[in-house]
């Protein structure tokens, strides 16, 4: 391979190895570089993410490139969230009123793996394992690192070079150090919650011990445990979870005290997880974090996609679909300006960072309904009463809905419009006490579209 005739892409995670593919199906070469290990010959450190919830952003851009339904084979619906609330019986808040919308719980592992295999067909892409990639010359498009593998320097360089090498992202931090030519902006903000995560082990014969098609969630205010379904019937749990202050992660630091937590707030929970102590002990605290930055390019040669440049919290459930659509728009942006890389490049990252700055937002807000209020009353009410409406009325959608399941539509515009939503339906099931004809909620609601200027 010639210096220059290829793409350098650093970061071979799901973002990375999908952009990979898409770009050696348009003719370029492409050379991959991941400081980790191939995981395809290792096993992932445990107590780190290893399920996602796929939904049809994501799904739209794997099938661009033609593996969206060999995908679809390794995962399992969710319908809704199942509320195990501290007291009284569990229930189910389907995620749409539409029987088709769900999301979909697929390994993250797998699908990385399968993306890797994917790209290990095309003799134009040459994946380099174990490469740290260490410093990025931005405007010439030249890389050099370390090759943990040959105990070497390693240097490289190409037409550009496009980052998606995560939160910690060494070429983003290559743009941040030229804050004073760039006009760099960068905010990083961290909850005061971590997480870790712990298991529910498949039964006798490989069964499902609880409900196999549901996102499960054990809400208790200031925290709370989700699990998602993993296909050999185990669940992924993830207690997420104040770190410090008298009940946080680093209270409780002692078999004595960890029990007497788990028996007070998750006693429906317990008979589930008979190891969840050897767990808790052994399973690091994860932190929690939304990164935002502007510009995501740099002299036309340099570029971030994925967590490098729009890192959130996971309570939406579309970091790997926010990091897929970004493939998919560059994409589309091609079309447009093929290999003019600076017009292109400035398109793609004022079409995305606006859109990515709204779903950071809306993960967030996320966070808190989760934890505070998917078992408030109100809520509940205002549920209901969307239920009804997508049931009956299939041209209306959540703000739920408009994010995950409404994918041509941008996040900001779901964003703008469903929050505007919910201010008015809660207004109405409060005022109404629960019993309002989803007729004359919609029509309430057509009224508010035609103030914001968008069509429902």
């Amino acid at each position: 391979m010639k210096t220059k005739d290829k793409i350098i892409i650093v970061g071979a995670g799901l973002c990375g190895s999908m952009l990979a593919l898409r770009l050696v199906q348009r003719g370029f070469k492409v050379a991959l570089y991941e400081k980790r290990p191939d995981l395809r010959k290792y096993v992932l450190d445990a107590g780190r993410s290893i399920n996602l919830a796929l939904s049809p952003r994501g799904l739209w851009a794997l099938e661009r490139v033609g593996l969206k339904e060999r995908v679809l084979e390794q995962c399992i619906p969710m319908q809704g969230r199942l509320i195990h609330p501290l007291t009284g019986d569990a229930f189910l808040s389907p995620y749409s009123g539409r029987k088709d919308d769900y999301i979909n719980s697929v390994s993250r592992p797998g699908l990385n793996t399968m993306l890797l295999d994917e790209a290990d067909k095309h003799a134009d892409i040459n994946i380099h394992f174990d490469h740290d990639v260490r410093n990025v010359d931005l405007e010439n498009a030249r890389i050099n690192g370390y090759d943990h593998a040959t105990h070497s320097d390693f240097s490289d360089e190409g037409l550009v070079v496009i980052g998606t090498d995560g939160a910690g992202s060494v070429v983003r931090r290559a743009i941040m150090a030229k804050t004073t030519d760039l006009l760099f902006n960068y905010s990083q903000k961290f909850l005061r919650h971590g997480y870790k995560e712990l298991s529910i082990h498949p039964g006798e014969g490989g069964a499902f011990k609880i409900e196999k098609n549901a996102l499960h969630i054990w809400p208790r205010g200031e925290f709370m445990i989700i699990a998602l379904p993993n296909l050999d019937a185990s669940f992924t749990l993830t207690m997420f979870h104040p770190i410090h202050g008298d009940i946080g992660f680093n209270a409780l630091n002692n078999e004595e005290k960890l029990k007497a937590f788990f028996e007070k707030y998750y006693q429906d929970l317990l008979p589930y997880i008979p190891h969840y102590v050897e767990e808790y002990f052994e399973n690091p605290v994860g932190t929690l974090g939304t990164i935002k930055c502007y510009p995501w390019q740099a002299y036309g040669r340099t570029l971030v996609m994925g967590d490098a440049s729009h890192a959130i919290v996971p309570f939406y459930g579309q970091g790997m679909n926010a990091s897929f659509e970004d493939v998919r728009v560059f994409d589309e942006l091609m079309n447009v300006h093929g290999e003019d890389w600076k017009s292109l490049f400035e398109a793609f990252q004022d079409a995305r960072h606006k859109n990515t700055d709204a779903i950071a937002d809306l993960a967030i807000d996320n966070f808190y309904e989760m934890r505070d209020h998917v078992d408030d009353e109100d809520f509940k009410a205002k549920r209901e009463l969307e239920m009804k409406m997508e049931q009956q009325f299939p041209e209306y959608y959540s703000k739920y809905s408009l994010v995950t399941f409404k994918p041509e539509w941008s996040y900001e515009k779901a964003m703008i419009v469903g929050r505007k939503q919910d201010e008015l339906l809660l207004n109405i099931v409060r005022s109404c006490n629960g019993h309002t004809d989803p007729a004359s909620a919609l029509e309430k609601i057509k009224e508010l579209h035609k103030t914001l200027e968008y069509e429902i």
